[in-house]
């Protein structure tokens, strides 16, 4: 759902803090008074999530083509543990080519004083320092794009739009045989073939893993065919041998599958437009005439290759017979669904991996932080997680062990599966067999896939820029016990109505503020759709019946809560004001007997919490 705030409703923005400080700007810290005059944009993200990404890529065009006149501001705001290190939010604004301000905001102090509830969402401030306007989600580049355009005319008519160079300073650049390496893929030469994804090449090692041996793609953002030299890639992920002599590339930024020849060099495309898919767009047809979004990994099981398309939350599939491409599993729901493949909900599937067998597809399902399995009739089963909001290191039974955002899955001889636990910095291990998750190694930063090399498994060191190798089996390797967990407890509620209210008090000295209409707003949405009966939506009481579904055993309530309040001191013409926001996922398990009330506190901001 997308949220905009008319230009017409004038709100002083909140100033911009985070505790971990601001990124490309050589060392200086900025205020919103340093950026008067400019048409600030903020983009708050987390870089986990596939749709900030998206985002990063449709801003690139208005930030160049109004670069002295706007100033985008990301505001990294975290999901997941890893993502409030300050070492982690470095990495992932290099990583992603991100070539504006950001603000490091660990506590997500900035994103409550904005109200905001959903990643991603964009806020627009004019150069008197007002808000006019606020977009969640993405595909409003073109929107925005037209108000920046009005705005610069308004503000030149009134003089008070401030031209000039922004505020951006690109980092140096670190002189590294890869940089934030994807995936990896072993030739059949015994040479290593990995995607380095910054930098939009393919960069062949020796079977040392360190020498190189060529290196394909120009190295500049782009979408080419060609020879090695000059064809082009945007952030190239998952790798495929496709028959011996050439190798299928999940070309993510580009929303395509590329090919390359490995005796030539040559690089063809075999599957996408280069445009993003939308929904109503074709899911199936002529392989270059159908969009796809963002394929992050790639493997061939059975007949043909399997797509893990994050960007909306399915598996595709690529018929090199027909040249056709098409959906095979998942609804473009985000969460964890089993079942047939047209029913099962995924979560950013990052990574395939074929069993020795060939009976199972394994994929890493990152968001849900899950490991999942397709079998040959392509339904969809869980191995490893529970859904979105659980997450952690815990070793032990399948059912209770936990990952935290796996981007990666390699299959090993005895049928067990390595697990490349991302954010967990690990390398783990599931056994099909004893139903049991073991940890093979830590302290590998930001593992992103890993290869079987013999007894080793070859481990791509994304934020080490290297590949690592390790030598199995599991007993070789020895590790620490690991154990944290990160949950949400669900809340036992009685099927049918139940009263939501969201309890708010302005600060000391302060009163709501409705100069310009109602001051407080309430949305409210779950997973699954079907749990809400009734009281979905946006409206601004704070109280609110719902009604729930006795049929949904449990799920989760979505509920953000924003309240404006200002200076209670009638002598003062421009009194300071505040927004308050707060955004819950509330897990709840219908229960006879459970509660019928659901209280949320919406905290005053003069607590700085």
């Amino acid at each position: 759902m997308n949220d905009s705030t008319s230009r017409r409703v004038r709100v002083r923005a909140p100033e911009l803090i985070g505790k971990g400080g601001w990124l490309n700007t050589g060392g200086e810290q900025y205020s919103l008074a340093d950026l008067r005059g400019r048409i600030v944009i903020l983009d708050f993200w987390t870089f986990c999530c596939i749709n900030c990404l998206h985002v990063l890529d449709e801003l690139r065009e208005l930030e160049e083509k109004h670069r002295d006149t706007v100033v985008i501001i990301g505001v990294h705001s975290p999901k997941f543990v890893h993502e409030a290190e300050h070492r982690a939010v470095v990495d992932a604004v290099e990583r992603y080519g991100v070539e504006h301000p950001v603000l490091d905001d660990p506590e997500l102090a900035t994103w409550k004083q904005y109200a905001v509830r959903a990643w991603p969402t964009l806020v627009v401030i004019d150069p008197e320092g007002y808000v006019v306007a606020q977009h969640a989600g993405e595909g409003h580049a073109h929107a925005i794009a037209r108000l920046v355009e009005e705005l610069e005319e308004e503000h030149a008519a009134k003089g008070t739009l401030r031209r000039g160079d922004g505020p951006y300073v690109a980092p140096e650049p670190e002189p590294t045989t890869l940089r934030f390496p994807g995936k990896a893929l072993l030739l059949p030469s015994g040479s290593f073939l990995v995607s380095d994804t910054t930098r939009h090449q393919l960069v062949e090692l020796a079977a040392d893993g360190e020498t190189v041996v060529r290196r394909i793609g120009s190295g500049v953002r782009g979408f080419a065919d060609g020879p090695a030299g000059a064809a082009s890639f945007s952030e190239p992920q998952g790798l495929a041998l496709l028959g011996e002599g050439a190798v299928v590339v999940a070309d993510t930024v580009n929303h395509a599958l590329r090919r390359l020849d490995l005796a030539t060099g040559e690089v063809s495309t075999l599957a996408g437009t280069g445009k993003q898919w939308w929904q109503g767009s074709p899911t199936s047809g002529p392989a270059l005439e159908v969009d796809l979004s963002s394929p992050w990994d790639v493997a061939v099981f059975g007949d043909r290759v399997w797509i893990a398309m994050a960007g909306v939350h399915q598996l595709w599939t690529y018929d090199p017979a027909t040249a056709t491409a098409a959906v095979a599993a998942g609804t473009t729901n985000e969460g964890l669904v089993d079942g047939p493949g047209a029913e099962a909900w995924f979560a950013q599937p990052s990574g395939l991996a074929v069993s020795p067998d060939g009976e199972r597809l394994w994929l890493a399902d990152s968001e849900t932080s899950a490991l999942r399995w397709v079998d040959r009739d392509g339904a969809v089963h869980t191995a490893v997680g529970t859904g979105l909001f659980d997450f952690g290191h815990r070793d032990g039974a399948a059912e209770q062990a936990l990952l935290q955002h796996p981007l990666g899955v390699t299959a090993l001889p005895d049928g067990s599966v390595a697990v490349s636990d991302t954010y967990n910095h690990a390398l783990r291990r599931y056994d099909p067999a004893t139903g049991e998750v073991s940890t093979l190694a830590t302290d590998l930063r930001e593992p992103s896939d890993a290869v079987l090399v013999g007894e080793d498994i070859v481990v791509v060191e994304s934020a080490r820029h290297r590949l690592t190798r390790l030598r199995l089996p599991e007993e070789a390797v020895q590790v620490a016990a690991v154990a944290h967990r990160t949950q949400r407890a669900a809340t036992e509620v009685t099927p049918g109505k139940l009263r939501l209210d969201v309890i708010f008090q302005a600060p000391a000295g302060q009163k709501l503020d409705t100069r310009y209409g109602p001051s407080t707003r309430l949305l409210v949405s779950s997973t699954p759709p079907e749990l809400l009966l009734k009281g979905e939506g946006a409206g601004t009481d704070l109280e609110r019946e719902l009604e729930l579904n006795p049929a949904i055993a449990e799920g989760v309530l979505h509920v953000s809560a924003m309240a404006a309040s200002c200076d209670d001191d009638p002598a003062n013409e421009y009194p300071a004001c505040h927004v308050h926001q707060q955004d819950w996922g509330v897990p709840v398990r219908l229960t006879e007997g459970g509660t019928d009330r659901l209280p949320l506190v919406l905290a005053g901001m003069d607590d700085n919490r």
